[in-house]
């Protein structure tokens, strides 16, 4: 899995399989998730992520806890 953040757009995307994706559905909490051809998910986005304190652009590492 990559984890991937976009400053610009505040968007930190979860990135599970790295292949185009055929549809994306946009979920509660601003959330758009993204599925291969089988209905498969391939990604999560995360839409406002440091706003939502999901994030800290300032930081260089990423934590993720369990």
């Amino acid at each position: 899995m990559k984890v991937k953040y976009d400053p610009e757009s505040d968007i930190l995307i979860f990135i599970i399989k790295d292949i185009p994706p055929s549809n994306a559905i946009s979920e509660a909490g601003e959330i758009i998730i993204s599925y291969d051809e089988t209905g498969e998910p391939i990604s999560i986005e995360f839409l406002n992520a440091s706003k939502r304190q999901l994030i800290n652009p300032q930081e260089t590492a990423l934590q993720i806890h369990q």
